[in-house]
């Protein structure tokens, strides 16, 4: 490797540490994905069997455990917390990086790695999700490397080493199942699908590598699941199928979203790149990795618009296509093969002006909330805006800050077309991402769930049980560390039997719900009130008043 190769990689890893690992504690964890897997982790640790995934410390058949392992090794070093949670992401944030410079350095040149690494890495949504602790960015970068790898096998240039590049495809792939279930294989199957018939069918392979390939797949991505049913647990395999077949035919946990959802997150949260890459979309591109890259851009943007359960991250993939299609054309424009337009310039400055207004209007809203609370309709979302927030006051001059880095790019790249004009949409970018994740993020989730997190808190060591009752969560799970022995989550049980300890019944503050609480629970002692929840408690009964 060239001295400058070196240097560029050491000086990626040390931005992406800059960049990804602060503040990554600074706000707890997200209901449901983010406390989902982090609960298994900490189960995990707690029960050290690292075998089975666990939530409640019941058998849990909705993700396999390769994040989660990540994980539980984080807790394991750095504490049971939020940091350790979202670590793993921040450390992929880091290699993805590194993936994206070093291939495109390799099929281009130096100054196109840097272009597809900055198209990625300064992205909106990019940028946040290797700060969280949901499974995709692992997922993604798993498959995107079995599809690249699988691209090299279908090289002519390439084919001394096509038995190579068909085990690393299989490999990734493997752990990309192994991350988060056999969708990455069908993601893989369509995109070869589509690219084959594009190919009109001509593809030279040999036997023996196919034999590799699907050798591989399974040692990678099925040792797990073999190893569940050889232990006699197949019943976990039939249930993670059946909820892999939910989500494609059901609006999952109530995730429903119109038509077009993925295609407007992607354009708005995956600016700059998604706003270089519109001339890219419609064009045949001018090597196979393009090619590679436009259908599996497509296939999963159509694929999951399919699906019916619409969650912003499960089109998360289409970031690695859609930001190599923004530094492809970026250096079009550079190359003096494309013109940098006015409307590109104004769509990245209005998407831009967008966010920082967003910003500017979260910062606004404790002052203007009572004048709309008469027009909304949820009375759960009334009572979370009782909530206050504690703003710093300078967030408004960072949208401002954006949007003038983004004019001051337009026009610079306008004239000169080099790469330096990158670097100050860049920082314009990361001062804004880093301040959302540290100014704006927390107070948001002070209107959101703080409350009940904040009660769980309060119970962690008390020999209790703790129900959040008529919806979904898995914060009282990881917030309260429950133990074994307080795991029991039967509502018929805890709000009529003769109870051993205590149990709080957490509430959304919806008078239906509080009203069916009290029918359901008579003696339930209310204890009070607080954005957005009602809690409850029931406690111990002698066996002979429960009788009486």
């Amino acid at each position: 490797m060239k001295r400058s190769v070196l240097l560029i990689n050491i000086a990626i890893v040390l931005l992406g540490a800059l960049f990804f690992i602060p503040g990554i504690g600074g706000v707890r964890l997200f209901d449901w994905d983010e406390i989902n897997f982090a609960e298994s982790a900490r189960e995990m640790l707690l029960t050290g069997n690292w075998f089975d995934v666990q939530i409640n410390f019941e058998p849990f058949w909705e993700k396999p455990p390769l994040f989660i392992w990540a994980q539980a090794l984080s807790m394991k070093i750095f504490g049971v917390n939020e940091f350790a949670a979202r670590f793993p992401n921040a450390v992929i944030g880091i290699i993805t990086l590194l993936v994206l410079f070093n291939i495109g350095r390799k099929r281009k040149d130096i100054r196109f790695g840097l272009l597809w690494t900055l198209m990625y890495g300064i992205s909106f949504l990019p940028f946040f999700y290797f700060k969280s602790g949901i499974i995709d960015p692992w997922f993604n970068l798993g498959i995107f490397l079995s599809i690249y790898f699988f691209s090299r096998y279908t090289d002519p240039e390439a084919k001394p080493l096509r038995m190579l590049h068909a085990a690393l495809s299989a490999l990734f792939m493997g752990l990309a199942i192994l991350t988060k279930g056999p969708v990455a294989f069908l993601i893989f199957c369509l995109t070869f699908a589509v690219w084959l018939i594009s190919s009109r069918f001509k593809l030279d392979f040999r036997w023996k590598d196919v034999a590799v390939y699907f050798v591989v797949l399974a040692l990678a991505g099925g040792s797990w699941f073999i190893l569940l049913a050889a232990s006699g647990h197949a019943d976990v395999i039939q249930d993670f199928i059946a909820y892999q077949i939910r989500l494609f035919e059901t609006k999952d946990a109530g995730h429903g979203g119109f038509l077009l959802y993925h295609f407007v997150w992607l354009f708005f949260g995956v600016t700059p790149a998604s706003v270089f890459a519109l001339p890219a979309l419609v064009r045949k591109g001018d090597n196979n990795l393009y090619r590679w890259m436009l259908i599996s851009f497509w296939v999963v943007l159509i694929l999951f618009t399919i699906v019916r359960t619409k969650i912003v991250h499960y089109s998360s993939f289409c970031y690695f296509p859609l930001s190599y299609l923004g530094a492809w054309t970026a250096e079009q424009i550079m190359d003096g093969k494309l013109r940098f337009r006015g409307w590109q310039k104004g769509l990245l400055t209005g998407i831009s002006a967008l966010w920082g207004l967003l910003l500017t209007a979260l910062t606004l809203f404790d002052r203007f909330k009572d004048a709309l609370i008469p027009y909304v309709q949820d009375p759960f979302a009334v009572s979370c805006m009782e909530a206050a927030s504690d703003w710093k006051g300078f967030e408004p001059f960072v949208g401002l800050l954006l949007v003038i880095a983004t004019v001051c790019f337009c026009v610079g790249f306008g004239r000169s077309k080099n790469l330096r004009s990158f670097m100050i949409l860049a920082a314009g970018n990361v001062i804004f991402g880093i301040t959302v994740i540290l100014c704006a993020v927390p107070e948001v989730e002070k209107y959101s769930q703080a409350s009940a997190v904040d009660f769980y808190i309060e119970r962690q060591g008390e020999d209790c049980y703790v129900l959040p009752t008529y919806f979904k969560s898995y914060a009282h799970y990881f917030y309260t560390l429950r133990q074994p022995e307080n795991k029991c989550s039967d509502f018929g049980w805890l709000r009529s039997a003769a109870l051993d300890k205590p149990c709080y019944f957490v509430v959304k503050d919806i008078p239906e719900d509080v009203e069916r609480l009290r029918s359901d629970v008579p003696d339930a002692e209310f204890l009070y009130r607080r954005s957005g929840f009602r809690f409850f408690v029931r406690r111990p009964q002698p066996a002979e008043a429960q009788a009486e």
